[in-house]
C-alpha cells in the first residue's frame, strides 16, 4: 500500500511540474518609446526580455552617454567588439547604398538643426545647412572588422531610422533560438510577428491614418488591418512629429542630399519585409524620395511590399500597394 501512495505523489509532483504553454505579455519603455510583446511560452520572460533590450540600449542609444553609439561619435573609441553596434551600421551603410543615400544614418547635426534631435532649433539658413553637410553623408565612415574609420572627426551617427527595427529582431531571434514560434514583437510600432496569435488566427496589424498629431498620444484611426505571417512591417510618416513655421510645414524626416525636411507628397510608408531592420530603414528612405521613386525602388527588391498613403493635388488622401501588400490586407 505505501509503494503505491508513493507512486502515486512522485507521479503527482511530475504532473505538475510539467508547464503547459501559454501566451505571454510582456509591455514596458524602452528607446524613449513604449514596447508590447506577446508570446507563446510555458514561462514568463519579461525579466530577459527587459534585460535584452537594456543590452540593446547600451549599444545603439544616443541618449545614453557611456553607449557604443555614444562613444563612438564623441571620439572616445575606434574599435569595438559590440556585435550588436557593428550589424547595425554594417546594415545600415547596406541599405544606404541600396536607396542611393536616401537612407543615412549620418544626417544627425541636420535633424538637430531643425529641431527634431538632441538640441535645441537653430536658426537654419542656406549657409548653415552647406556647413553641416560638410560632415555628413555615409561615404564618411567607415567599418573595417572591429574598426571604425571617420573621415571627419565631426561625423555623428543616429540610428534611430534602423535601430527600433534592429531591436525587434533581436527579441524576435531570441524567441526563435529557445523555440518560440507564436509571437508578435512590437516596439515604437516596428512589427515582427510569427505563428498565431491567442485566437489562432494570424496576428492582425493596423495601419494608422496619417492624422495630424503632434502628441503622439494615441489619436489612432486604420487605414486598413493587416495580417502578418512570418513577416516584419514597419511604418513612418510625417504626422506626428512637424512643426509649422511662418504658415510652412516641418517634418522629421530629413531627406540627405539637400539638408531640408523632406517635402512631398508622400504622407506614410508602410514596409513588409522578413527582417525588421530592413524594413525599418527602407521606410525612411521612403519618405525622403517620395511615392513614385519609393514604389519604382521596392519593386527592384526582392522580399519587399508596400503600402503608401498621399495626397493628391486636392488634399485627398490617395493609396498605391504593391500585390503582395494587397494580399495581406483583411477584406
Amino acid at each position: 500500500m505505501k509503494k503505491l501512495v508513493f507512486a502515486f505523489l512522485v507521479a503527482a509532483v511530475a504532473a505538475c511540474s510539467v508547464q503547459t504553454d501559454r501566451y505571454f505579455t510582456s509591455d514596458g519603455f524602452i528607446q524613449g518609446t513604449t514596447y508590447h510583446i506577446v508570446y507563446k511560452h510555458n514561462a514568463d520572460l519579461s525579466v530577459q526580455i527587459a534585460r535584452e533590450l537594456h543590452r540593446f540600449d547600451t549599444a545603439l542609444s544616443a541618449y545614453i552617454p557611456e553607449s557604443t553609439i555614444s562613444r563612438v561619435n564623441n571620439n572616445q573609441i575606434t574599435e569595438t567588439n559590440d556585435t550588436l553596434f557593428l550589424n547595425c551600421m554594417r546594415r545600415a551603410f547596406e541599405i544606404s547604398e541600396l536607396t542611393r543615400g536616401a537612407m543615412d544614418i549620418t544626417v544627425s547635426p541636420l535633424v538637430n538643426a531643425w529641431g527634431f534631435g538632441f538640441s535645441k532649433k537653430e536658426h537654419v539658413n542656406q549657409q548653415l545647412i552647406d556647413s553641416l553637410k560638410q560632415f555628413c553623408g555615409y561615404q564618411k565612415i567607415h567599418i573595417n572588422g572591429n574598426q571604425i574609420v571617420k573621415d571627419d572627426p565631426r561625423v555623428q551617427l543616429n540610428a534611430n531610422c534602423i535601430a527600433q527595427g534592429q531591436s525587434v529582431d533581436v527579441i524576435a531571434e531570441m524567441f526563435e533560438q529557445m523555440g518560440i514560434r507564436d509571437y508578435m514583437v512590437e516596439i515604437g510600432g516596428e512589427v515582427r510577428a510569427n505563428g498565431l496569435n491567442s485566437k489562432g488566427v494570424l496576428w492582425r496589424i493596423g495601419i494608422d491614418k496619417p492624422i495630424d498629431d503632434t502628441t503622439a498620444t494615441g489619436n489612432h484611426e486604420f487605414q486598413d488591418i493587416v495580417s502578418l505571417d512570418n513577416r516584419s512591417l514597419s511604418t513612418s510618416g510625417n504626422y506626428h512629429k512637424f512643426y509649422v513655421e511662418d504658415g510652412v510645414r516641418y517634418s522629421h524626416t530629413i531627406n540627405p542630399a539637400t539638408g531640408y525636411p523632406a517635402r512631398n507628397s508622400l504622407l506614410s510608408a508602410s514596409i513588409a519585409g522578413h527582417d525588421c531592420i530592413t524594413t525599418d530603414a527602407l521606410a525612411t528612405a521612403c519618405m525622403v524620395v517620395g511615392v513614385e521613386a519609393a514604389a519604382a525602388m521596392c519593386d527592384t527588391l526582392s522580399g519587399i511590399d508596400y503600402y503608401f498613403i498621399y495626397s493628391d493635388s486636392t488634399g485627398e488622401f490617395k493609396t498605391m500597394i504593391s500585390k503582395g501588400f494587397e494580399a495581406m490586407i483583411l477584406k
